[in-house]
């Protein structure tokens, strides 16, 4: 197991349940589903006036999202702050990191939900494509870090 999770399992775990507990009050309290991908299409509805992004769903539910993202970061600087923890450092250039982040989210609303929507909301609401994509995900996730792997990365 040490191999495989060289820094412990607790962490891990408490995120997972700090999350899960904040979708579910976040759903209880509200009714609305915690994903974040759709945060990406309510951000472009900002900016772009093509039709797509100009839908009632992202326009009428942009404001709460943007709130929701600002409270998701906002939480990781307050546990970094108050955890002691070192700052994670990457030698990845800011470009780099906004090519990634627009990929990642583009390929998120491609899939109908990112990770959070899926394997959080949609498996704990027993939705079969939301199963589908999380093994899709993982099964990517798997194959890449071998792939990554065996061309020498770390």
């Amino acid at each position: 197991m040490d191999a495989l999770l060289p820094n412990g399992w607790a962490h891990y775990l408490a995120g997972g349940l700090v999350i899960g507990a904040g979708v579910a009050l976040l759903f209880l309290a509200t009714g609305l589903i915690g994903g974040i991908s759709t945060f990406y299409t309510a951000v472009w509805s900002f900016v772009s006036r093509q039709p797509y992004f100009q839908q009632a769903r992202f326009v009428g539910s942009r404001n709460w999202r943007v709130v929701y993202a600002i409270g998701l970061v906002a939480g990781a600087l307050l546990w970094l702050l108050t955890s002691g923890a070192a700052p994670i450092v990457t030698h990845v250039t800011w470009w780099q990191l906004a090519v990634g982040g627009f990929i990642a989210g583009f390929g998120a609303r491609l899939s109908s939900g990112c990770t959070s929507g899926h394997g959080i909301c949609g498996l704990a609401s027993l939705q079969l494509p939301s199963l589908l994509a999380v093994l899709i995900f993982l099964a990517t996730a798997i194959a890449t870090a071998h792939a990554v792997r065996a061309l020498g990365g770390a």
